[in-house]
C-alpha cells in the first residue's frame, strides 16, 4: 500500500512537480507560497503543466487503442447486439473516444444514419463527452481513485439508462430526415501499421490539445482565483453542502459553458477545497460536459424539439440525482 501511494503521489499527483514549482515561486520569484499571489501562481503553473503532461500521455495511449476501432468497425460491433446489451456496449465504446459533446455529434449522425437504434446512439452520445479513460486518471490525480471510479460508473449508468429510455420512447420520427437520408459509410478497414497508429495517436494529441488548451488555461485560472482569492464563506454561502439548491445551481450554471472535463477539473478541485459538496462539484462537471449550450444548438440541427427536450430532461434529471446522491455519500469517497 505504501508503494502504491508513493506511485500515485509521484506519477499522478506529480508531487515532484509541485515541489519544483514551489522552489520556482519561492526562490526565483521571491513570493511566499502562503500568500494569495504566491499561492495563485503556484496553483496555476503546477496545474497547467500537470494537466498537459497527463493529457498528452493519456490521449496518445487512448488514441492508439482507438485506432483499432474506426467508425465503420464500431458500427459493425454495435450492430451485432440489441436491447440493453447494445446500450451498455455503446456507452463503453464512448469511453474510448476522447471527444467533447460537439465532436461526438457527427458520429451520432453517422451511427443513426447507418441504421443503429436511436437509443443505442444516444447512449454513445451521452457517454462520449461525459466519461472517457482519461477522466479516470485525471480525476484520480486531483482527488482519489474512489472518486474517479465512482464518477465513471455513474456516468456509464446515466448513459445506459438515458439511451434506454430514449429508445423506449420510439421517437425516430423526431430525427431530421437528412440524417436517415445520409449514405451509410461502407469503407474497407485499412490495415494500419504500428507507425500509422503512432502517427495517428500523435495527431490526436495535437488536435485535442489545440481544442482544449484555452479551456484548460481558463479553468486553471478560475480555479486559482477560487482557491486563493474568494473567501470560503462566500463559496459555502452559495454552494455549501447544507444548501438544498446547490446541486441545481451547479448543474444549470455549467450548461452555458463550453468546455470538457480537462477544463472543469481545476475549478472542481478548488471548489472541493473550499468546502463544496462532492455531488455539487460532479453535477457541475457533468452539466458542462454533457449539456453544454453549444452542443445543444448543434444537436437541434439533427433532432426535433420533442426529442431534444427528452434528451435534455433525462440527462439533467440524472445529473441532479447523481449530485444529491454523492452529496449524501460524499464522506465515503473523500
Amino acid at each position: 500500500m505504501g508503494i502504491f501511494q508513493w506511485l500515485n503521489d509521484q506519477l499522478l499527483k506529480m508531487q515532484w512537480l509541485s515541489d519544483l514549482v514551489g522552489v520556482l515561486v519561492r526562490d526565483v520569484f521571491g513570493l511566499d507560497l502562503a500568500s494569495r499571489v504566491g499561492g495563485s501562481i503556484h496553483f496555476f503553473i503546477y496545474d497547467v503543466i500537470k494537466i498537459f503532461i497527463l493529457l498528452s500521455v493519456l490521449i496518445f495511449s487512448i488514441s492508439y487503442v482507438q485506432s483499432f476501432f474506426p467508425p465503420e468497425r464500431t458500427k459493425k460491433i454495435l450492430g451485432r447486439f440489441d436491447g440493453i446489451t447494445a446500450n451498455i456496449l455503446a456507452a463503453l465504446l464512448g469511453t474510448i473516444t476522447p471527444f467533447c459533446s460537439c465532436s461526438s455529434i457527427p458520429l451520432f449522425i453517422g451511427f443513426t444514419g447507418s441504421g443503429l437504434p436511436l437509443g443505442v446512439t444516444f447512449s454513445f452520445l451521452i457517454s462520449s463527452p461525459l466519461v472517457d479513460l482519461a477522466s479516470i486518471i485525471l480525476l484520480a490525480s486531483i482527488f482519489n481513485w474512489r472518486i474517479a471510479i465512482a464518477y465513471v460508473v455513474v456516468g456509464l449508468i446515466l448513459a445506459v439508462v438515458g439511451g434506454t429510455l430514449i429508445g423506449k420512447a420510439h421517437l425516430e420520427d423526431q430525427v431530421e430526415s437528412f440524417v436517415f437520408g445520409s449514405p451509410a459509410i461502407e469503407l474497407e478497414e485499412a490495415e494500419l501499421t504500428r507507425k500509422d497508429r503512432i502517427d495517428y495517436a500523435i495527431d490526436q494529441v495535437k488536435e485535442v490539445v489545440q481544442k482544449v488548451w484555452l479551456y484548460v488555461l481558463l479553468g486553471v485560472g478560475i480555479g486559482a482565483a477560487i482557491h486563493n482569492w474568494i473567501p470560503e464563506s462566500v463559496i459555502t454561502a452559495l454552494l455549501g453542502q447544507d444548501k438544498w439548491y446547490s446541486v441545481l445551481v451547479a448543474t444549470f450554471v455549467g450548461i452555458p459553458m463550453y468546455a470538457d472535463i480537462f477544463g472543469t477539473l481545476p475549478i472542481s478541485e478548488a471548489l472541493v477545497a473550499k468546502g463544496v459538496g462532492l455531488g455539487t462539484v460532479l453535477s457541475f462537471m457533468m452539466g458542462v460536459t454533457a449539456l453544454s449550450l453549444p452542443s445543444m444548438v448543434m444537436l437541434k440541427q439533427v433532432v426535433k424539439p420533442k426529442l431534444l427536450g427528452l434528451f435534455f430532461g433525462i440527462v439533467a434529471v440524472g445529473i441532479i440525482i447523481i449530485g444529491y446522491l454523492f452529496n449524501f455519500l460524499g464522506p465515503l469517497f473523500m
